[in-house]
C-alpha cells in the first residue's frame, strides 16, 4: 500500500524522500535501461575505429578526407549535446531521451544506404546528433535517481557500458565486415533501436526536475509511484524520512539555464569542466579513431587489425570497474587526475612501441586508463550543477568535448605525415596532461554529498 509513504514523506522535500530510499532492483532496472544508451551509442561510435580503413579504401579517400569523415559524427554530437541539455532542462528529461533513439536508429540505417562519402558524412552527423542528445540526459537521470551514497559508483558504471559497447563493435566488425562489408555493419547496429525505444518507456520523469521547475503536484505524483515501486522491490516498509536539513531546491524562474553556468557560484566549475572535456576528448578520439587504420598501415590485414584492436580494448572493462571503485572510496577529483595521467603515460609509450608485443602491452595499459577516464568524467560532471541547469551543464561540457572530438581525428591526419605515430601519441599525451592540470587547479571534491548540497 502506498499510504504510509504519503504520511511520512509528503511533508519533506523530493530530494529528502529520494535520498532515504534503499537501492533496490527497481532503481537498478531503470539504471540498466538508461545504460543501453551507452552500450549501443558506444558500439556505433566505436565501430568507426574498425571500419575506417575499409571506408577509406571503398571511397578512395585521402588521409585528410578520412579524418574529416571520421569527424562528422562529432560535429553532430556537439550540436545534439548542446541543444538537448537546454531542452531537457526546459521540457523534461524523458521526452528528449526517447526522441534521441528515433534519430539514432534512423541515421544508422541511412549510413548503410550511403552512395558517396559526402552522404555518409551527412548521415554520420545525424547519427552523432542522436548520440549527443543521449549522454547528458542519461547522466542527469542517473544522478537524480540514485542516492548520494551510491551515485558516483553507478554513474561510473554507466560509462562502463562504453567499453562493453566498443568490444561489441569489434566483435560485430570481426564477424560481419569480412562477409557483408561495412554497409551490413551499419544495418546490424540500427536494428536494436526499435527494442530500446520500447523499453525506455519504463523510465519515469525525474521528480527532482519536476519539483525544481515548479510542477510540485506532478513531482509528488511521480515520487509516490516511485516510492511504491521501490517498496515492492524492497519487500518491506520504507525507512522514515529524516530531516537532514533544507536540501530541497527552490524553484525559480530563470531566463536561461546556460547563463546559470556562468553565475558566480559555477563559473570556475564551468571553466574547469570545459577544459577537462575538450582536451580529454581531443586526445582520446585523436588516438582511438585511428587505431585500426594505424595497424592496417603497419601491414596487418583488416581482419587482424580489427582483432588486435579488439584485444587491446578488453582492458577497458577492468579499467571502468577500477575507476568506479575509486570514485567512491578515494573521491572524484583524485580519480579523474590519476586516470588522465595514466592515459598520458601509456599513450606516449604506445606511440614508441616497436613490436607487436609491446604494442599490445602498452595498448592494454592505455585502454585501461582511457575507459577509466570516461567513467570518472561522467560521474563527476553532472554533480557540479543544480537540477535546474544540470542537463545544460552536462550537455555543454559534452558539446565542448565533441569540439575536441571533431578536431582530434583531423589533427592526427595533418600531424601524422610530419611526425609519424610517435608524434601523434605524444600530442595525445600532452592533451591528457592539460586536462589533468585543469582538474587539479580548478576542481573541487563532490564525493558523498547530496546534489543539493553541492549545488545550492
Amino acid at each position: 500500500m502506498a499510504q504510509p509513504a504519503v504520511n511520512y514523506g509528503r511533508s519533506f522535500s523530493i530530494p529528502q524522500r529520494l535520498e532515504r530510499l534503499p537501492l533496490t532492483s527497481y532503481q537498478k532496472k531503470i539504471f540498466y535501461i538508461i545504460a543501453t544508451a551507452w552500450f549501443f551509442d558506444s558500439m556505433d561510435l566505436g565501430m568507426l575505429t574498425f571500419v575506417l580503413g575499409s571506408l577509406k579504401t571503398y571511397f578512395n579517400l585521402t588521409t585528410v578526407q578520412t579524418g574529416l569523415l571520421s569527424s562528422a559524427s562529432f560535429l553532430g554530437m556537439f550540436l545534439g549535446a548542446a541543444i538537448a541539455g537546454m531542452v531537457a532542462d526546459r521540457f523534461g528529461r524523458k521526452i528528449v531521451f526517447q526522441s534521441s533513439m528515433i534519430i539514432w536508429g534512423a541515421a544508422s540505417i541511412l549510413c548503410a544506404l550511403s552512395q558517396s562519402a559526402e552522404q555518409l558524412a551527412i548521415f554520420r552527423m545525424m547519427l552523432g546528433f542522436g548520440m549527443g542528445m543521449e549522454f547528458p540526459i542519461g547522466q542527469s537521470l542517473v544522478s537524480e535517481f540514485i542516492p548520494a551514497k551510491n551515485r558516483g559508483r553507478y554513474i561510473a558504471l554507466l560509462e562502463g557500458f562504453y567499453p562493453i559497447g566498443f568490444i561489441g563493435a569489434g566483435l560485430l566488425a570481426y564477424f560481419v565486415l569480412p562477409v557483408g562489408g561495412w554497409r551490413w555493419v551499419f544495418v546490424c547496429e540500427g536494428i536494436p533501436a526499435i527494442f530500446v525505444l520500447i523499453i525506455r518507456r519504463i523510465v519515469p520523469e525525474s521528480p527532482r526536475w519536476l519539483d525544481s521547475s515548479g510542477r510540485h503536484e506532478k513531482a509528488n505524483e511521480v515520487m509516490l509511484d516511485f516510492e511504491e515501486q521501490v517498496k515492492k522491490a524492497y519487500g518491506q516498509e520504507l525507512p522514515l524520512v529524516h530531516d537532514i536539513g533544507n536540501i530541497g531546491e527552490t524553484s525559480v524562474k530563470r531566463k536561461s539555464s546556460f547563463l546559470e553556468l556562468w553565475s558566480p557560484g559555477y563559473v570556475k566549475r564551468t571553466i574547469m569542466v570545459w577544459c577537462l572535456w575538450f582536451f580529454a576528448l581531443l586526445g582520446y578520439y585523436g588516438l582511438t579513431t585511428w587505431l585500426g587504420a594505424f595497424l592496417q598501415q603497419a601491414g596487418y590485414s583488416v581482419t587482424k587489425s580489427v582483432f588486435y584492436t579488439l584485444v587491446i580494448s578488453l582492458a577497458g572493462v577492468p579499467g571502468f570497474f577500477t575507476a568506479a571503485h575509486f570514485i567512491e572510496s578515494k573521491g572524484r577529483k583524485i580519480t579523474v587526475i590519476t586516470v588522465l595521467l595514466g592515459s598520458a603515460v601509456s599513450a606516449y609509450f604506445y606511440g614508441t612501441a616497436t613490436s607487436l608485443t609491446t604494442l599490445i602491452i602498452y595498448g592494454l595499459c592505455m585502454q585501461f586508463f582511457l575507459f577509466g577516464m570516461w567513467s570518472a568524467m561522467y560521474a563527476y560532471t553532472p554533480e557540479l550543477y543544480p537540477t535546474r541547469a544540470r542537463a545544460t551543464g552536462a550537455g555543454f561540457a559534452s558539446a565542448i568535448g565533441r569540439v575536441g572530438s571533431l578536431i582530434g581525428p583531423y589533427v592526427v591526419a595533418v600531424v601524422l605525415p610530419r611526425t609519424g605515430q610517435s608524434g601523434v601519441f605524444g600530442l595525445g599525451a600532452a592533451c591528457f596532461i592539460v586536462a589533468a592540470l585543469s582538474v587539479g587547479i580548478l576542481g573541487e571534491e563532490t564525493k558523498g554529498k547530496v546534489l543539493e548540497e553541492i549545488s545550492a
